[in-house]
């Protein structure tokens, strides 16, 4: 019975194919390709609102693109939308560590910028390897060949006002000894412990000349004027209470290693 049934439904299956296919054009649609057909079927469609016309519609005005941003300056001398921090300044004035000594990274964003060393230009007569105290504007020029400087920001104290004129790096000083004067100790007798007679303060971070020194001789006689560090970072740029020419640790090791022997200085 199945096996006679299996016939006829074989039968059915292809007439139901053909009828479907006979239903079905298999003539191309040759109109697909029709430009004018393309075109309306892709023109946009265009929003044109009642009592409007397009045409009278005014443009605005092209506006230039902006080659510079105004941007709002912070107290701190920095602004929105840039970095808050200068990677070279950042690897300047990081913590530095040397002869059993670490020197505290500098928060130099807290420093106003003309006062962080930077390379300028600077027309002078005075021969590269000179040094030039700006006592006015708080700045040390180290002269270069080429018209440049490599300027740093100083902060000044009564004897660094005391003294004009030009004079000698007699000699330099790495981790120098601190001995405050007997004027010194005597305006200050809290320091006594640390004068000279008693040998001073020893060499240090916290010691008030720093990393660095640089003394000045005129006429091979000591001017007591110092070009030296300072722990004091936020007297750079600044008129101090007592000390000669400050430096950022930082920057007057920089300068140390620049100064050659015997070097000239002018201090104006």
């Amino acid at each position: 019975m199945m096996a006679d049934l299996m016939p006829a439904s074989r039968h059915l299956l292809a007439a139901a194919a053909l009828a479907t296919l006979s239903a079905c054009s298999i003539i191309p649609d040759t109109g697909a390709t029709d430009p004018d057909r393309f075109v309306q079927e892709t023109t946009p469609v265009f929003y044109r609102p009642e009592g409007i016309e397009p045409n009278r519609v005014k443009r605005l005005p092209v506006q230039p693109v902006p080659q510079a941003r105004d941007l709002f300056q912070t107290q701190f001398h920095q602004t929105y939308g840039l970095p808050t921090f200068n990677p070279v300044h950042q690897a300047m004035y990081a913590q530095r560590s040397e002869d059993d000594f670490t020197l505290p990274a500098i928060p130099y964003k807290r420093i106003d910028p003309r006062f962080l060393r930077q390379e300028v230009d600077y027309q002078t007569k005075e021969r590269p390897g000179t040094i030039v105290v700006d006592t006015r504007d708080h700045f040390l020029y180290f002269i270069e060949p080429g018209g440049k400087a490599m300027r740093y920001g100083v902060g000044l104290g009564a004897a660094g006002y005391a003294w004009h004129g030009r004079g000698l790096i007699q000699w330099k000083q790495k981790w120098p000894r601190w001995t405050p004067p007997a004027e010194m100790v005597a305006r200050d007798p809290q320091i006594r412990p640390l004068s000279a007679e008693r040998g001073g303060m020893n060499p240090g971070p916290t010691n008030p000349l720093g990393a660095r020194a640089l003394y000045i001789y005129q006429g091979g006689r000591d001017t007591l004027y110092r070009v030296h560090g300072t722990p004091d970072w936020q007297s750079i740029g600044k008129a101090a209470s007592s000390g000669c020419v400050r430096m950022l640790n930082q920057d007057v090791i920089d300068l140390y290693n620049r100064v050659p022997d015997k070097a000239e200085i002018v201090v104006l």
